[in-house]
Formats: structure tokens, sequence, C-alpha cells
């Protein structure tokens, strides 16, 4: 063994050409040895000599071979990274040298039975590709045995493309296949052990595996739930590859390995639309999407401009969120040949005027609403710029709408508006109750609202709160051991919202089938599972990672609902309802806004939340709301001249 790491250090150190020549020898020597064993064997004479002629022969044969397999770049290549391609290469040298043989004891006249070319070409080949490969082996055996161990679930395409990609890099090895399909178990791909998911235990126990890949194809029958349940108890980091849709568009690469998709995550496999619907309401039509840059509307902007819009109108107020939804739509545009005009605003919902410009000037047909402050801590101190925009926002669009003439206004809701606890929910169902009201007032304007809970992946989610809080050695945040929430896939929530709107015939409350909810406890227990951790807990205080309860925020509830009422009514799509909900008459939501903009006007932070309680939202704070600057001192040099009051009292300030 010995010998052979000199041996392999030397030939290392040797420069390029010195490296060749040696190549060169070494065939040299292994054709010798092929052309005397053939003979010898042939003739069952261990002690045969080659004549004259025969030497003759073996001289041109050496020379033709040597040229043969200079010719086909068999000394170019690198025998570090020598592939199986390369037998072919070797496999066509051999074939020619054999040939060379023949037609060398035919020009010389030699004697050259034959069955002494197939022994001889059996034997060359044997050592020409064998000792390239076992150099191969002894070369890189070091370089892989520090490579990562890791399993591949799948044995598709993908699958055996991540396997050659990882054979090609420097940083994992592929150890087995896990198969999904049992007709698979214990055969060979690519030279390595297919195991069944039953059995992927001990396979990861027998390898020594580090890390899980999942290569699953796009489309496919299996329990995806189940799946990630099995990959949970390896305590053993789960990763995965991209889509097929973003290998072939040449977004990522196969070896572009990241953390689980959200949907891996969620453990149910997404409910698309109908793409026919959402494609006849959408074609050749100018859309605007509100609060553009956010989670849900740049998602939105994506799905709409591949469902053949004449024209997209981006409305936000974040010059950054605009900017980044804008390229990426330009891109996409470009790259698919969409042709869709793409068109950037920065802008507030709440500038009513404005509003109706913009749809006016770009004839809007469609308005999708989700400009909205949908975090609830940072509404529950913010009470009235929560309800300037989320109510009164929504209120101004809506009148535009109806001024410009659009034929649809989507809003997009949540789960949060059904009995709300906090500031955010009660602006939310506000807001569907203005809406509701309009539909009442006039027929021009077909509105419509989509409610849904919380979306895996958006700005502000636990998800990636969990991943980095991970990452960085924990604890993991949980408000509280039993809050449990819906959840959804942004992608999923969108294309709904989509079909939800085309389906809209005035005044309707759409409600998304979330599924079943899921506890936020477990979801951290799961993700420090995939990410190869173990949780820290009184019975296992060696634990890498632990949970920690702080308490449920301001305004926040253990769990949501997404029906006021007991029953929902159902539509022709599967996961989407239609809830039957209380309205009030336009004059009455008139009134209400009125006072409730005078509150904020006067920066009345008790009238604007005594509206709300009295208003039939069904909001029942569970403490008394505060606006962070209620209560604040304003200095006499700063004060307007028409305040009155003590220094504590600011609620007079005009707006």
């Amino acid at each position: 063994m010995t010998f052979f790491l000199r041996l392999r250090e030397w030939l290392f150190e040797l420069p390029r050409p010195q490296k060749r020549l040696v190549s060169v020898f070494a065939d040299f020597c292994f054709i010798s040895i092929a052309f005397w064993t053939s003979f010898a064997l042939r003739f069952e004479d261990l002690a045969w000599m080659p004549n004259e002629r025969q030497w003759m022969t073996f001289g041109l044969t050496i020379l033709v071979s040597i040229g043969v397999f200079v010719r086909i770049g068999l000394y170019r290549a690198v025998i570090r990274y020598i592939s199986e391609k390369a037998l072919m290469v070797m496999m066509a040298g051999v074939a020619a040298s054999a040939l060379a043989l023949i037609l060398s004891g035919f020009v010389f006249q030699a004697l050259v039975p034959r069955s002494v070319p197939v022994i001889y070409g059996a034997f060359l080949f044997i050592m020409v590709a064998g000792t390239r490969f076992t150099f191969r082996t002894m070369i890189n055996r070091p370089r892989e045995k520090a490579k990562g161990r890791v399993l591949i679930v799948g044995t598709g395409p993908k699958a055996l493309q991540l396997h050659f990609a990882l054979m090609q890099g420097t940083e994992y090895r592929p150890m087995g296949f896990v198969s999904l399909d049992h007709q698979k178990h214990k055969s060979l791909i690519a030279g390595l052990q297919v195991y069944p998911v039953e059995h992927i235990k001990r396979a990861a126990r027998e390898q020594g595996i580090q890390r899980v890949f999942l290569a699953l194809e796009d489309k496919g029958s299996i329990s995806r739930r189940e799946l990630i349940e099995t990959l949970e108890e390896l305590v053993i980091p789960v990763q995965t590859v991209p889509a097929m849709s973003e290998l072939v568009a040449g977004q990522a690469r196969i070896n572009d390995i990241r953390e689980l998709d959200i949907a891996d995550l969620l453990g149910r496999d997404p409910v698309l639309p109908n793409k026919a619907v959402v494609a006849k309401n959408l074609s050749g039509k100018v859309v605007l999407v509100t609060g553009a840059g956010g989670s849900i509307g740049s998602e939105l902007c994506r799905q709409i401009v591949r469902n053949g819009p004449a024209g997209i109108v981006l409305l936000e107020q974040s010059e950054f969120g605009l900017f980044s939804i804008e390229r990426e739509l330009k891109s996409i545009n470009e790259v698919e040949n969409l042709g869709v005009e793409i068109n950037a605003l920065l802008g507030s919902v709440i500038h009513r005027r404005r509003n109706e410009v913009i749809m006016q000037s770009f004839g809007v047909d469609i308005v999708y609403h989700a400009a909205a402050y949908k975090h609830v801590p940072l509404v529950e101190g913010n009470i009235l710029e929560g309800i300037q925009n989320n109510v009164v926002g929504t209120w101004h669009c809506a009148e535009a709408a109806i001024a410009a003439g659009v034929e649809r206004f989507v809003l997009i809701s949540t789960d949060k508006a059904v009995r709300p606890t906090n500031v955010m929910g009660c602006s939310k169902r506000l807001a569907e109750l203005v809406l509701q009201g309009l539909a009442q007032r006039q027929g021009g304007t077909i509105f419509s609202m989509v409610r849904f809970g919380n979306v895996l992946g958006s700005s502000g989610s636990v998800v990636p709160l969990f991943r980095d809080q991970i990452r960085d050695g924990g604890p993991v945040t949980v408000t509280h051991p039993d809050i449990i929430r819906y959840f959804m896939t942004i992608p999923e929530a969108s294309q709904l919202v989509l079909q939800a709107g085309a389906m809209g015939e005035g005044g309707e409350v759409f409600v998304l089938d979330m599924g079943e909810p899921v506890k936020i406890a477990d979801l951290a227990r799961k993700m420090i599972r995939l990410m190869g951790l173990t949780e820290k807990t009184e019975a296992d205080p060696h634990g890498n990672i632990e949970i920690r309860f702080t308490g449920l925020r301001p305004g926040e509830k253990l769990f949501e609902e997404l029906l006021i009422g007991e029953h929902a009514l159902q539509t022709v799509h599967p996961r989407i309802m239609m809830a039957r909900e209380e309205s009030l008459s336009w004059p009455s939501v008139e009134a209400l806004l009125s006072k409730l903009v005078s509150a904020c006007k006067r920066f009345d932070y008790e009238a604007a939340i005594e509206l709300m309680r009295n208003a039939p939202t069904g909001y029942s704070p569970s403490y008394k709301p505060e606006d962070r600057l209620q209560g604040r001192s304003v200095s006499e040099s700063s004060r307007s001249p028409q305040a009155s009051g003590k220094p504590g009292n600011i609620h007079r300030l005009p707006l």
C-alpha cells in the first residue's frame, strides 16, 4: 500500500508532458504483454518467442496503436476526471490496435492465428482501461472519503442527473437511492443500491449517511406528508433540488441544493385552479394590482402576466418592492415572449383621486387589491395608520374603480377578519363591509372578497424566522404551545385568488379551503428534525435547539377561523367556498366611514376603537389597544397654534 501511495504522489508531481510520456510508455508495455500473452495462450507454450516476421508485425502494431491512441485523444484525458464515456474511446482504440495486428500479419506474411487478435484485444482493453480507472480511484479516493455521504430520494431522471452532478462535484458523495416504487427494491442504479422507503433508516445507518436529498419528479402519486414524516425520524438534514420547470427555464442547476420547499413542510399537495377559467377572465384585459411589491401581490403579478393580459399596472408605495417586482416581470415577459405591457407606479391607495386617474389612464378592467398592513403587532401599535390604509384605502380604491368603470374588483382578505381580536383583523372585516355595501349600491363594478389564512414564506411568516433561529443555534420562539394556524403556499393562494375573482358575481365573500390546521410548535419541531438537529427539552437536555414559548402577542388568538356563519356554500372549485356573511346597507357603511375618518383626522384613538367595537364586525379585543403615539407629550414649540388641552393630549392635531 505504501508503494502505491508513493507512486501516486510521484505521478501527481510530474509535469503534464511527462505524465503523457508515462502513459505512452505504459501502453507500450501493455501492447507488448497483450501481444505475447495472446500468442502464448493460443500455442499453449509459455516459452513462446516471436520469429522475425512476427517481430516485424509486433513493431508495426505498436506504431499504429500508439498513433491511433494519440489521434483519438487518449493521452489528453486527465485521469483524475476520466469518465465512463472514455470506455467507448478506449474500446475503439483497442479495436483499431487489433485490426492493425491483423493487417500487419497480412503485410509481413506472419503467422497470426484467427483467435490471436481476439485474445489480444481483450487483454489490451483490460489493461488500458483497467489501469486508468484504477488510478482514477486511487487518486480520487481521499477526496471521495472527505465528501459528505448522501442518500438520494427518487429514482427518476432528476435523481440520476443529481447523482452525476454530485459525482463531479467536491462536496457530496451519493451512497444510494431511495425508491418509492417497491418493484425497484434491491436493484442498482448507476452502480448504487436502491432502498425502499421502509428501509431508509437501515440504509442511513449502514452507509453513514450525513444528508438526504429529495429529487422527486414534479408529477407523482406519492404522499408527501408520509414521506416527510418518515424523513423526520432520521434526524438528518433533508434538502431538495430545484423543480424541473426551473431547470428547463435555466433558472437553476440540478446541483443547486436548497432547503426543503415550503410545500414539503406543509405536507400536502396543492390543488391548482381551473386554468381555462382564469385565462378567460384575464385574457386581453388590463389588470391593476395594488400592493404589487408584497408577498401576495408579487405572486399575483407573476401568475397574471402568464395568463395573457393586455397589460398589468403595479401600484406600490415601497420603492424597493416596486423596483424588484417590475424587474422580475420584465424578465419573465422578455424570456417567455408574453408581450404584456408593464407599468410600475409609486403611490398609496388612500389617495382617491390618484387611484381614479391611474385606472382611467391605463383603461384598467380588473383590480386585485392586495395593499394592506397585515402584521398584527405592528398594526396594534399603529392603530390609525392601520385604519387609514386597510379601511379608508380600500374605500377610496373601490370608489375610484366605480368611477373609472372597472369590471371587477377583488379584495384580498384574511381569516383574522373573522371574530377579530386585533385591529388588523377588524380593519379587514370593515374593508369587507365597505365592498359589500358598494356591491349593493351599484351594479357596474363586480366586487368580491377572498379570505384565507397564513401563507408560508410570506414576509413575517414563521418558516423563514424559524429557519434563521435554527441556523443561529436557537432558541426557536413560539408564542404558545397550543397555537394553531391554517397555512397555504403563496403560489397556491394566489392561483385560487385568481380563480375566485373570476367566479364573483357581486358582493361574495369567498373562503379558501386551507386544509388541516397546523400546530406551530409541531411545525417548529418538524423543521428542527429536518435540519438534522434535535429538540432540547427537560427529558433531553443535550438536544441542539430549544423551543421557547414567549406568550401570546397583543391581539393574537390561539386559533383562527375562516367563517363567521356556521355554513359555507360549495362552488365549482373544490377548494373555494362561499361564506354567508352579515352585511350593512351602504348608508350605514358610509356613516361609519365618515366617523372613522373624522376620528383619524383628530388623532382620537379611543373614538376609533369604540367605533370598531360598535360596528358589526365581532371585534372583541382581549386587552385595551393602545397606539404607540397615544399619551406621548408634544413640546410647546412644536404644537399647533390650534392645539389645546394638556401637553400629553395630541388627539386634536390635524391629520
